[in-house]
């Protein structure tokens, strides 16, 4: 595992408190534990909020508005989120137990956290004449996914993952923002910030400008880096953008899912669509990753988008505004059980069942390993 960072926030701030952190728990505690704690507690903040603000009408003037508690709430975990976020490696760090497992394990949850967590931030503003509307939350949450799945695709085809500036900055500044939002009430959202330039349009400004000015430039200087260098893994441009085909698609058939909707899908149901996609994201993300870590090659197309392309074409054909929420809620179902079978599947294979050569090879040297650790420190403690 081979990572950078280079964000100031992250290096003089956060892991000085984060190896603070670490100190407090035991030894005995698993890091894999910390790890899917903080992935709890962010999907805890998602289904309290759409308790709360279930359709992102509660911050609109004239609407019921959420409570200050529950911000202060959500503020107080998305922060012990992100700190458990980074103390889980420092925690396998701490006590040897760093393993290829809780890597994918820690960004294969960080790919599925995105969609909760960009929602969850949706609810601040909310929907009405003062917020953003959920189509352009939707091409938002997109910037966000496609700004994650950039580290990945550069460990990829470089071998190291460069840790993108934009998610520390983020969490700190979100966290920050809930308590403010519990202080001042969301009325506070509505004032221009600078003459008619509106919170939310700062708000969608800085997804848009870390994403472009930030962390695609960032990205493309590494990769044409490790080009200069000749430590690409891949030379052909085909396969270096493989990675993309799968999140690619998924972004044109949700696409064409809104534009073709019947009953406008997304302004009925935004919070379940984002879910949908977030999830499928989330699955061809996790391929990506076991793929970089076996050094094998990213599959073209993920099967998930299969059905997905079905229900396109039947929508497209023409269906009521019931049928279409079944569609939605049952595609939302299947493909957050699939991605759930897949990381199971991942953790529990043997060496030689499911897994592709080169991946079988890559398992089994793990555990010829695993077992000679074992062997060496049950001979140290016979000895002692």
């Amino acid at each position: 595992y081979s990572a950078v960072d280079t964000n100031p926030l992250s290096l003089y701030v956060m892991h000085p408190f984060w190896n603070t952190v670490v100190k407090v728990f035991p030894t005995w505690l698993a890091p894999n534990l910390i790890t899917f704690s903080g992935f709890l507690l962010v999907v805890f903040n998602f289904l309290l909020m759409a308790y709360f603000d279930p359709d992102f009408y509660a911050s609109a003037p004239g609407h019921k508005h959420v409570p200050d508690w529950v911000w202060i709430v959500v503020g107080i975990l998305n922060f012990m989120a992100y700190t458990l976020d980074g103390v889980d490696g420092k925690q396998a760090r701490r006590t040897n137990s760093s393993t290829p497992l809780g890597e994918l394990f820690d960004h294969g949850l960080d790919s599925w956290s995105c969609v909760y967590f960009v929602v969850t931030v949706y609810s601040i503003f909310g929907r009405g004449s003062s917020g953003v509307s959920v189509f352009v939350l939707y091409l938002l949450l997109w910037v966000v996914l496609f700004s994650f799945i950039l580290s990945h695709w550069e460990k990829y085809n470089t071998g190291i993952l460069f840790l993108p500036w934009g998610y520390d900055i983020s969490q700190v500044t979100i966290s920050f923002v809930y308590i403010v939002t519990a202080v001042v009430g969301v009325e506070a959202w509505y004032e221009p910030f600078l003459f008619n330039f509106l919170y939310r349009d700062l708000f969608t400004a800085m997804i848009i400008g870390c994403a472009l000015c930030v962390t695609l430039p960032m990205s493309l200087l590494n990769f044409f880096r490790s080009y200069k260098n000749n430590t690409l893994k891949y030379n052909s441009v085909y396969e270096a953008v493989v990675p993309f085909f799968s999140p690619c698609l998924l972004f044109i058939l949700s696409t064409a899912w809104i534009l073709l909707s019947p009953s406008d899908i997304l302004e009925l149901h935004p919070r379940v669509f984002y879910l949908m996609v977030g999830t499928a994201f989330a699955n061809s993300t996790c391929q990506l990753i076991v793929c970089q870590m076996s050094s094998t090659r990213c599959p073209t197309l993920n099967w998930l988008l299969l059905p997905l392309f079905v229900i396109v074409m039947v929508v497209n054909v023409g269906v009521t505004p019931y049928v279409e929420r079944i569609l939605l809620f049952t595609l939302t179902a299947a493909f957050t059980l699939a991605h759930i079978h897949y990381g199971v599947q991942v953790k529990t294979r043997t060496p030689f069942t499911h897994a592709k050569p080169n991946q079988n090879m890559f398992i089994f040297k793990l555990q010829r390993q695993y077992i000679f650790v074992v062997k060496r420190v049950e001979e140290k403690n016979i000895g002692l």
